[in-house]
């Protein structure tokens, strides 16, 4: 039920956002017995006063399977802006639509090929965003970046199924904190970086995949380019799709110029930053990494740093840190990606000014790790031979 006495929270300015006194962020706390029935959690008064703020143009974060998302009417661009304007967003960064069944998809895309419904039919609901033509006046200009395509999914939590029923209304919904700060898993994240930005905030507990959804764009050849790892695998991908490839422009190395307007969420600028200076370290032997980090980390507390180290569990026992934080076991990266954002916030809670995180397998859900330790880092690495 909702939360009597701490369910409107107001903050100042900060961040160079743009924050309105008189905006209050009303928090609604969805009942865990329900999760299970998304249809008759549509009818819950909470949801259907935050589905009311939303077709009235407001902004409500909401909790999906992968993170928590910032979501507004896709078609009313007033409202898109105001996403723009919470989160401090670059204009030229499409959103993702959100949608909760099928029927929606018609009224937004102008054709699925084979392979797009093949891909559907195996992943939605699910962390699988699929890049597609949007139909002409469909969603605002400003989903879309001026793009002939929009990026639509379903996602996999009755929550979120929920609301965009409530709301009567395809959503669009990008992760719901301010913008290259960590995705948020938790409510308190979004309360964190948002309060006073925007609306409304569904508590639905914790995300589940901990990372954003995949997104792809399928040729007319039926191959499948994945423009953002994410919760669904290259490997199951594969298992759907005649050929799968990485974007090229998930290759991107420290200091080289980012390309032009992103095709998707996800495919320019640092993300997921925490506040100290971050770097990724990795190599073929893993002695050999613990060692250099172990010394970059006693060298840095010389300097005066507050060390921070971002670990798995066979390793973190090595290092001397101010601020530890394990990711789990290496033979475990879906817990990985569950942990990921949260620790990164957790360094800035500690004040950390110097932290090193350990590189990991890019295989399965372990890709998506990656390529979000990379952005969190701006794509330094330091390789040990």
């Amino acid at each position: 039920m909702e939360q009597n006495g701490n369910d409107v929270l107001q903050q100042g300015q900060r961040n160079g956002g743009i924050h309105n006194s008189e905006t209050t962020t009303k928090v609604w706390h969805v009942p865990t017995s329900l999760f299970q029935e998304s249809l008759k959690m549509a009818a819950e008064p909470e949801l259907q006063e935050a589905g009311l703020v939303l077709a009235q143009g407001g902004t409500v974060a909401f909790p999906t399977e992968t993170v928590y998302g910032l979501g507004a009417d896709a078609g009313n661009t007033e409202a898109v802006e105001r996403i723009f304007a919470a989160k401090g967003r670059p204009a030229d960064n499409p959103l993702i639509v959100h949608i909760s069944e099928l029927a929606q998809l018609e009224g937004l895309v102008q054709h699925v090929n084979e392979t797009e419904r093949a891909l559907m039919d195996s992943f939605w609901p699910g962390p699988l965003s699929l890049v597609l033509p949007v139909k002409r006046d469909a969603v605002s200009p400003r989903v879309t970046a001026g793009l002939d395509t929009v990026a639509v999914r379903m996602p996999d939590h009755s929550v979120a199924l929920a609301l965009i029923s409530a709301a009567g209304r395809p959503l669009a919904a990008p992760s719901a904190n301010r913008s290259g700060r960590p995705s948020p898993t938790l409510a308190s994240h979004v309360l964190a970086d948002l309060a006073g930005y925007i609306d409304g905030v569904l508590d639905g507990g914790p995300a589940g995949v901990g990372v954003e959804s995949t997104v792809v764009q399928v040729g007319e050849d039926g191959a499948v380019t994945v423009l953002r790892p994410g919760g669904v695998t290259a490997e199951q991908l594969a298992a759907v799709a005649a050929s799968v490839r990485l974007d090229p422009a998930l290759q991107r190395a420290a200091g080289e110029a980012e390309g032009p307007a992103p095709r998707s969420p996800g495919m320019k600028y640092t993300h997921y930053a925490p506040k100290g200076a971050m770097c990724v370290v990795q190599g073929p032997r893993a002695d050999a990494v613990s060692a250099r980090i172990a010394a970059e980390l006693e060298a840095a507390a010389r300097r005066g740093e507050v060390t921070g180290v971002l670990s798995f569990d066979e390793h973190i026992s090595h290092y001397r840190a101010d601020v530890a934080v394990s990711l789990g076991s290496l033979a475990a990266p879906e817990e990985a990606a569950r942990r990921l954002y949260a620790g990164l916030r957790h360094f800035d809670d500690e004040g950390a000014t110097f932290i090193l995180a350990e590189a990991c397998p890019d295989r399965g859900v372990g890709a998506a790790v990656m390529n979000r330790l990379l952005k969190a880092a701006g794509h330094h690495i330091i390789n040990v031979d």
